[in-house]
């Protein structure tokens, strides 16, 4: 059975008396989603478990955020499943995320929590050829788990009709609502009937993205958490100052031939240091995956593949795969490059200690790297230490 450790519950911060439950008994859920839940394998509800998923299932607009590895996929799948009608063969929901690999995994999610359910659930991405995860006049299905472009592709050609939208999830809403998706928002919401619940969950909500939400959600309730509780307990971090970028691949050989960790991800700026690195490890016997947007889906989706099963030790990844997707084996994250945006930064490290495991990140920081990473430390009020010389103990 799983049981989440996140943020404690009285660090979870609310606009308004938000009542916590401490079971998923307690909450009113229906027997068909409590079969669904044990069958999952949650035993105890998170501390964002304990205070969202009643208010979501309400049908209230809700913006909600809790760190990495904590239960929100489940928070708003839960939410919206309990409130839907079984009855009603139309769309009902909708849930958006920005890449086709955490789509894949909302959608294994949701279709494993309403198994005793007769909700019919589809997958669409973009990316593809017209193939399983595109959509058709004459589907039928509640709940579409998918990407924005390609349903707001869909929605604008009138193939996907969201007159009957009870439910709009947007998950990684910060990235969601970003300007490479905005357009791609802006046709969706203005297509979807202003009664629509809207829920927005994410690991970090700047500002500017809670501006942006009262142009189009109704008096939402706000469960957030501290700016300085956001970097993620139980993850250690450490940073290595290196001289210039020249030195940044003698130090990672050399970090690789003195640890051993189960499965890690290398995280890098740019898709042509994706490719340089790859060359470069494999020249060196260093076996490696790699991932970045400019990949074909079957390629990208053969290596995800290969990483969740553990055929594949280390990746090399772009922020592709920065947000939201769940590889519990993962203990170590490696910032290459420290990331331009500091959001970026937590949701990065949030690859490892997932769902309460313990994880290690760390930071390659030459001199122009030193404001940025003086810029994270300083915005979420962290510590992070320098890399001990002996590596292997923090391990």
């Amino acid at each position: 059975m799983t049981t989440l450790n996140d943020t404690d519950i009285n660090d979870v911060h609310t606009t308004e008396d938000v009542q916590v439950y401490n079971t998923f008994e307690s909450m009113g859920l229906t027997d068909k989603m409590m079969k669904g839940i044990y069958s999952y394998g949650f035993e105890k509800p998170s501390a964002i478990q304990m205070k969202a998923i009643v208010p979501f299932m309400t049908g209230r607009d809700l913006i909600a955020q809790s760190q990495s590895g904590t239960g929100k996929t489940a928070t708003f799948v839960i939410g919206m499943l309990q409130q839907l009608n079984e009855n009603d063969k139309k769309l009902q929901a909708i849930i958006l995320v920005p890449t086709r690999e955490l789509a894949k995994q909302i959608n294994n999610v949701t279709t494993k929590l309403c198994k005793y359910t007769n909700y019919k659930v589809k997958l669409v991405i973009g990316g593809v050829k017209r193939s399983k995860y595109s959509y058709d006049y004459d589907d039928n299905h509640q709940i579409l788990v998918g990407t924005p472009g390609r349903l707001s592709e869909m929605v604008s050609k009138n193939i996907v009709d969201p007159s009957n939208l009870r439910v709009l999830i947007m998950d990684e809403a910060d990235e969601m609502l970003s300007f490479g998706f905005r357009d791609q928002m802006v046709k969706i919401l203005n297509k979807i009937p202003k009664e629509t619940q809207i829920g927005l969950f994410s690991a970090t909500i700047p500002d500017e993205m809670m501006k942006i939400t009262t142009k189009f959600m109704n008096n939402p309730i706000e469960i957030l958490i501290k700016t300085n509780e956001v970097t993620l307990e139980g993850i250690k971090q450490y940073y290595i100052v290196i001289e210039n970028d020249e030195d940044k691949f003698d130090c990672l050989c050399e970090l690789y031939s003195t640890i051993r960790v189960t499965q890690s991800i290398i995280y890098v700026n740019h898709k042509s240091t994706v490719d340089w690195l790859s060359k470069n490890l494999e020249d060196k016997n260093f076996t490696i995956g790699s991932i970045s947007g400019g990949m074909p889906h079957e390629e990208r989706n053969d290596v995800m593949t290969k990483f969740r099963a553990g055929d594949i030790r280390v990746l090399i990844s772009t922020d592709l795969l920065s947000r939201g997707i769940d590889i519990r084996q993962v203990s170590l994250v490696l910032n290459y490059d420290i990331p331009y945006e500091k959001e970026t930064y937590v949701h990065r490290i949030g690859r490892s200690g997932r769902f309460g495991r313990k994880g290690v990140a760390i930071n390659f920081v030459t001199q122009k790297d030193y404001s940025k990473f003086k810029a994270i430390i300083d915005h979420y009020e962290t510590q992070i230490q320098e890399m001990p010389e002996n590596i292997s103990s923090i391990m």
